[in-house]
């Protein structure tokens, strides 16, 4: 059935379609969860709060059934995983679980995925496409260069295929098929995207890139970290791809057998290429404007770039010169929420109209004064909310954890901007910093390291309570050498961003001590995506943790033993 609903795209139809759901999105909210509710009546979670086939009704739902987080569900997903098949959460047998990334609590947790979530990701993908493609039309012929990497997926004990949201939806039979309608064929060979073997395939997407650039019609990575990670790794082997257009033979350093063998189908010697790309790479100023030098047909940069993808949005800027950043759309690996419909916004000023029947939609007030979540037609513009959603993978009244500020409407259904996670990532006593908080002060003490030509490559933090008084850490990897007074400065600045009335009370008082910045080795943060991805996650999936924990000891040590030197504030002095 969802091959039929993937053949064919047009653009306008499917706006249209959008348009009216948006006008009618309180109706459409009551009818999707009807729907959520009938197709999983018999699920045992959901009898066990007194829901049955008869219970639609959204008020008598949230009567029954409370508000939970991942910790709630745990048990119940982990008997899906160890195979049992009865109706736990879901009507049916899941037929995969997906592993969140695993960056905030130093361990993947399991989410349910169903068809259901494979048809909301292909509407998703072409509600998004449609309105990008009016702004943005992209040829008929148009490739795009996608940095997507597909994890292995691997069978639990209890015999249920399990891998990354991505991988799930990258092996989903469907998602080639709905690609295609929707006119973005990937410039590299399947192989390549399911390759072991995340270097060798980042290499193979830069080598396929170059060899279709003119087709190239934009450049996608699920994050803006991956865009910025691809393109370092570009400035680093450049003159290697231009020796294997040159002469129509692939590095040695690609050892994967049906890759090389993949690669090798599209190479033959091009020598005039090879000086073409040589002479443009040599004319690039600091590599300013990269990507459309290498991509003269490319129309925009596409990805994740809001939320803790900020800081990596400068960087991207530099290699995308004056081409369009565009923000990909809101969702998680428990579904997908909202869609850009307004793709000409900057990353910045970037919001995410929800799309009413991907799911069930509550917003729990971040208002210390307000606690009942409201519905999705009714909230009010500049409030924030905490994201509650009911889907059809059997997650019912589920706390995402992130935070969203209205903007506004589209039609009926809000237009979101994503604030930040809810937790808080930095607490000692009464001081209160969430990750929002840790950027901001990291963009203000980075403006001292930019005046020296240096940049902050990327961040992380810690609360140690191991001293007397307990302190925040925060650990950098910066792309030069400077003076020490320069950093010393630096600390200061971030210790004075934190501006919690909480904190610097407690700075004032030292009951917290002096913020500790601590330098890492450059390839340090490099080394922790090895981490993570060695536990299961996907390189396109991968998020850096903005605060290490006790628990997650292995990231712990490795920012530590890389650590090269250290300074502490004197701003509270």
């Amino acid at each position: 059935m969802l091959e039929k609903k993937v053949e064919t795209f047009n653009m306008n139809r499917v706006i249209e379609d959008f348009e009216e759901m948006s006008r009618n999105a309180d109706q459409v909210q009551i009818q999707t969860l009807k729907d959520i509710l009938l197709k999983n009546h018999s699920a045992i979670y959901l009898k066990n709060f007194g829901i049955n086939g008869t219970t639609t009704d959204p008020e008598a739902f949230k009567a029954l059934v409370p508000l939970v987080t991942d910790f709630e569900l745990e048990p119940y997903i982990q008997r899906m995983v160890d195979g049992d098949t009865s109706p736990i959460l879901t009507g049916r047998p899941v037929p995969a679980i997906s592993l969140s990334s695993g960056t905030s609590q130093g361990r993947p947790k399991f989410v349910p995925f169903t068809d259901e979530l494979m048809e909301n990701t292909i509407q998703l993908f072409r509600t998004a496409f449609a309105f990008r493609n009016r702004e943005f039309p992209i040829d008929d012929n148009g490739r795009a260069l996608q940095f997507i990497f597909s994890s292995k997926q691997y069978t639990s004990t209890g015999g249920v295929p399990v891998g990354t949201a991505t991988t799930n939806v990258y092996r989903n039979p469907n998602f080639k098929s709905g690609m295609r309608s929707i006119q973005s064929l990937c410039c590299s060979p399947d192989e390549v995207i399911f390759s072991p073997d995340v270097h060798q395939a980042l290499y193979c997407h830069l080598l396929s890139g170059i060899l279709f650039r003119h087709q190239v019609q934009y450049v996608f990575a699920s994050f803006a970290h991956g865009l910025v990670h691809a393109f370092r790794t570009f400035e680093q082997v450049w003159e290697e791809i231009v020796a294997d257009i040159k002469e129509g033979v692939l590095t040695s350093r690609i050892t994967v057998p049906s890759v090389r063998s993949a690669m090798s189908k599209l190479l033959r010697p091009n020598p005039e290429l090879a000086d073409t790309f040589r002479t443009k790479c040599l004319s690039l100023s600091n590599w300013y404007g990269l990507i459309p030098a290498l991509f003269p047909n490319a129309k925009y940069v596409y990805g994740i770039m809001t939320g803790s993808m900020e800081p990596y949005v400068k960087k991207l800027r530099h290699y995308a010169g004056e081409l369009p950043l565009v923000s990909h759309d809101y969702g998680s690996s428990e579904g997908w929420i909202a869609a850009n419909v307004t793709p000409r916004l900057s990353p910045e000023e970037a919001t995410f109209a929800v799309v009413p029947n991907l799911g069930y939609f509550e917003f729990l007030p971040v208002s210390e004064t307000e606690k009942e979540p409201v519905g999705l037609t009714d909230v009010k513009i500049g409030e924030e909310y905490e994201v509650v959603i009911t889907n059809y993978a059997g997650l019912y009244r589920y706390k995402l954890g992130d935070v969203v500020r209205i903007i506004g409407f589209y039609n009926k259904t809000p237009q979101l901007k994503f604030i930040c996670r809810r937790n808080l990532i930095l607490s000692i006593n009464i001081d209160k910093n969430t990750e929002r908080d840790l950027q901001l002060s990291v963009e203000s003490a980075a403006k001292r390291l930019s005046e020296e030509k240096i940049e902050v490559i990327d961040f992380s933090s810690h609360v140690d309570v191991t001293t007397e008084p307990g302190h925040y850490v925060i650990f950098w990897e910066v792309s030069g050498e400077t003076e020490e007074d320069v950093l010393q400065d630096c600390c200061n600045c971030l210790d004075k961003g934190f501006i919690d009335a909480g904190y610097m009370s407690s700075r004032k008082c030292k009951t917290i001590g002096a913020l500790e910045l601590r330098v890492v080795e450059r390839g340090t943060f490099r080394k922790v995506q090895e981490h993570f991805l060695g536990l299961g996650s996907s390189a396109g999936q991968f998020k850096m943790p903005r605060c290490v924990k006790p628990s997650n000891g292995k990231v712990l040590k490795i920012l530590c033993e890389n650590a090269v030197s250290r300074f502490f504030s004197t701003a509270f002095d």
